[in-house]
């Protein structure tokens, strides 16, 4: 595979990338002619122990110069970061060009393989039976970290046509449009904006790629697919529009606004199906349903009249037309409707299924001020504070609060009506409690919306999620979730909601507050346990993972993950958010779309049909990790208690530059502007910074020392057979292996002299070192990622691209460190190429 590699990308990326460098950005004709030889001088300066200050300056002083000034200077690094970020568009087109031959995509882990196998060991009815009540939804989250503007994506998918056709004449075309098209926003993206861009993808790939994997997957295995009683096999979870403690400037007109667009436009792919079929079907006793159809697809789109109550009224006209079909003209052309029937089955009127989601903080300042308004305190112990909102009848009107933003959560969970009336109940069911600690802080949402949907006991159409983030929550989300199921009123709730239970666990502040391998075995041992309460309840749990794209915040290797999880965890639905270059890279093209959820799909099968011992941990396998997982802990939390480690964040790191980039509304962090504090960090931003300084410290920091420490017990030898032997473990220290990789310490040595953050600096490259040394002895590899040479090879390239941006970015950090101070060039410079390194790595934040 790396040979097919090599010559589909490597090469093709060297021949396309000369007719690139050619290309003219603002009449500067030599700028193409110089990158090779800037990315040169940065490759020879960081291997001659160079800072990034000399690497530039010596390239001006060898390659230009003439060029003093100091603003031609600045323009022509502007002018070089203008190029990197366009050849990472480059690369990206073809990678994606040959994503069919670069993956075997009918090997292991596809449909094909895995109906396959289940025919070969007999599985086949069980694989059916798992089906039926199995589904997998992928959340798309707000787009933060998408610099790409609506007009760069469409170039992006007609550059890697050409590629796939080998056009050079379009090819030329398209890098010259690709050279004159902004790449910035202007302006930043409004909560509406972001979801228009994530749109794009619901209408050019999953609305196509989802049903083509169902029907494949019911014809593969023999099953009727208009009566195949669970379609939502694959579902499409969305953000934008509902997540409010992810962008403060989310409002409730923004979620109708957002609703109303998700069933628009998924009435557009109807109609433009339905056109087609009308083409097919035009025989007597047929085509005048299939009219009606149209017609009233036709009037709820153009005309804003609202002709179908619910999905249930087009699909009524459908089967009618499908028995015609078959009474009169014996099914001619039955699979083209049959396809449409299911798409309609699987995308309702909703096309994706909104959330709502806010920071129990925010909710716990609404129950006081409802206290407030009624004269009366919000104070107590937790069971006393439940008593009261649990016995509240009423909410007071709008007019008596204060707080514009409690008027405004109270109107964003009455929008839940509206949604379900145009969208269905699929269209908005579900809120999510970010900094979930307690019961309290689940009931004070699900009375919330109780009162404000004016519904009784039981008859709630919302899910209520607890999202359980830090190490102490996760060690507490069993005990709170027993204290709810063991709540009468709160048991009717799930009774109607069929004994199943929605829990949400957060890898970003787990990683951000325990470090990685800590977060990730708490999360394990908290599914476990939480898995377990709910079967003694009864309660049917299904678990929502916040995995973002690096491994930082629980990305990586999604496949083996939802393989490795055991019998302990229950498994009925695998959810997941993916957001940032993660959706993009891994589900921007119907190939890469395909390939990766037939791979979660099989995964999450395949957990069930083929437990083994690989799968599920023993009691000696998790003692050793356990112990691995608290010493990386302490390793990491000393860190984090390190005077430096908050100051170097804020002053060194490119934190800040978080917030003035124009890519989306999320903040910095949560709370007021009381200055910078661990806690309140979000998580992006979090994560971000240490990637763009090639670091990565969230994504291993602690797996050295860890293992160190085992090995000086004696325990290597253990931990290699560990590795061999489970799964979890093996996916656990590969992401980890990718995280590093990622990493370029050269970059930032110079800090190592620095008399305020040079000590700080040497303990990451230490670290950093040290879990490079560890993880090869573990896995007897003789160099990270050796096992995956084509992601390798990827990683590589990608790094190398960047470099010139990654110096010029270090170049202005350490010139404003030298001087005391920053100047409104330099924060440009550095702001510039953020969005290129981003974009390079395509899961850096």
């Amino acid at each position: 595979m790396f040979q097919v590699y090599d010559t589909q990308v490597a090469k093709r990326f060297t021949i396309y990338n000369s007719l690139f460098l050619d290309l003219p950005f603002d009449d500067i004709y030599v700028t193409g002619t110089l990158l090779p030889f800037l990315g040169k001088a940065c490759e020879r300066g960081y291997a001659s122990g160079k800072s990034p200050r000399e690497i530039i300056d010596g390239f001006f002083e060898e390659m230009m110069p003439g060029e003093k000034n100091e603003k031609e200077r600045y323009d022509f690094l502007f002018e070089m970061i203008q190029y990197v970020e366009r050849q990472v568009v480059l690369f990206d087109s073809i990678e994606d060009a040959a994503y069919e031959k670069i993956n075997d995509i009918s090997g292991k882990g596809s449909i094909k393989a895995l109906i396959s196998r289940v025919e070969n060991d007999r599985k086949k009815d069980a694989l059916i039976e798992k089906l039926k009540n199995f589904s997998i939804r992928l959340t798309l989250t707000a787009h933060p970290t998408q610099f790409y503007p609506g007009q760069v994506l469409g170039i992006i998918t007609d550059l890697e046509q050409a590629i796939r056709e080998n056009d050079l004449e379009n090819i030329n075309l398209l890098l010259q449009q690709l050279g004159k098209t902004g790449f910035i926003n202007r302006e930043k993206p409004t909560p509406f904006d972001e979801a228009i861009s994530l749109i794009w993808y619901l209408e050019n790939v999953f609305y196509h790629s989802i049903p083509d994997i169902i029907i494949r997957l019911l014809n593969g295995l023999g099953q009727p697919l208009h009566t195949w009683e669970n379609p939502g096999i694959l579902k499409v979870g969305f953000w934008p529009g509902g997540d409010r403690d992810g962008n403060p400037f989310v409002t409730h007109e923004t979620t109708l606004q957002v609703a109303d667009r998700l069933k628009k436009w998924l009435m557009r792919c109807y109609y433009r199906d339905l056109r087609k079929i009308r083409k097919r079907l035009t025989f007597k006793h047929v085509e005048e349903h299939i009219v009606r159809a149209e017609r009233g697809i036709y009037y709820t789109l153009f005309e804003n009249k609202e002709i179908y109550t619910s999905k249930d009224d087009l699909l009524a006209i459908l089967l009618e037309a499908r028995e015609a079909l078959i009474k009169y003209h014996d099914g001619l052309f039955l699979d083209l409707l049959d396809r449409f029937i299911l798409k309609v089955r699987i995308f309702g009127f909703h096309f994706a299924h909104m959330d709502l989601r806010q920071d129990s903080r925010k909710h716990d300042a609404l129950w006081e001020e409802v206290f407030s308004i009624q004269g009366k305190e919000f104070i107590g112990t937790e069971d006393e504070l439940i008593a009261k909102v649990m016995k509240t009848k009423a909410l007071p009107s709008l007019e008596h609060f204060e707080e514009s933003f409690h008027k405004e959560m109270l109107q964003s969970m009455a929008t839940v009506k509206s949604v379900q009336k145009t969208n269905g109940e699929e269209g908005l069911h579900r809120y999510i409690i970010s900094n979930c600690q307690s019961a309290l802080h689940v009931l004070e949402v699900y009375q919330m919306a109780k009162l404000t949907l004016g519904v009784d006991t039981g008859k709630l159409p919302v899910d209520i999620v607890p999202l359980f983030e830090t190490i102490d929550d996760l060690q507490m989300a069993p005990q709170i979730m027993t204290k709810l199921y063991q709540m009468p009123e709160y048991k009717a709730h799930l009774k109607s909601r069929g004994m199943k239970q929605n829990i949400m666990l957060g890898f970003s502040d787990g990683t951000k507050d325990g470090g990685y391998l800590k977060a990730n075995w708490s999360i394990l041992m908290a599914k476990e346990e939480l898995t377990r309460v709910s079967r003694e309840s009864g309660i049917l749990v299904v678990f929502f993972d916040g995995r973002g794209g690096p491994v930082a915040r629980g990305g990586g290797n999604l496949h083996n993950f939802y393989a490795s999880l055991g019998e302990k965890v229950e498994n009925s639905e695998i959810q997941v958010t993916i957001q940032g270059q993660t959706i993009s890279s891994n589900y921007g093209k119907q190939a890469s779309c395909t390939y990766n959820f037939e791979q979660l799909l099989s995964a999450g099968v395949e957990n069930h049909l083929y437990p083994d011992a690989e799968k599920n941990l023993n009691e000696t396998q998790r003692e050793l990790i356990q112990k691995l997982a608290d010493i990386g802990y302490e390793s990491y939390k000393a860190l984090k208690n390190h005077p430096k480690f908050v100051p170097y964040l804020e002053h060194v790191a490119p934190l800040k530059f978080f917030g003035m980039t124009n890519i989306g509304s999320r903040p910095l962090k949560r709370g007021g502007d009381s200055g910078l504090k661990f806690e309140d960090l979000r998580a992006i931003p979090f994560v971000g910074s240490w990637a763009q300084m090639k670091q990565n410290i969230p994504g291993f920091y602690g797996v050295g020392s860890a293992i160190k420490v085992l090995e000086a017990e004696g325990k290597l030898e253990e931990l290699k057979k560990l590795y061999q032997e489970s799964l979890f473990f093996r996916t656990l220290l590969g992401n980890s292996m990718q995280s590093l990789n990622k990493c370029f310490y050269p970059a930032t040595a110079y800090l190592k002299d620095n008399p305020e953050y040079g000590d700080f600096w040497k303990i990451l490259f230490a670290e950093y070192e040290c879990s490079v040394d560890m993880l090869k002895k573990i896995s007897g590899m003789n160099e990270l990622l050796q096992d995956n040479p084509v992601s390798k090879a990827s990683i590589e390239i990608r790094e190398r691209i960047v470099l010139p941006l990654i110096t010029i970015q270090q170049y202005a950090i350490q010139i404003g460190l030298e001087k005391g101070m920053s100047t409104e060039i330099l924060d440009k410079l550095i702001l510039r190429t953020m969005f290129g390194i981003i974009n390079a790595t395509r899961n850096a934040a």
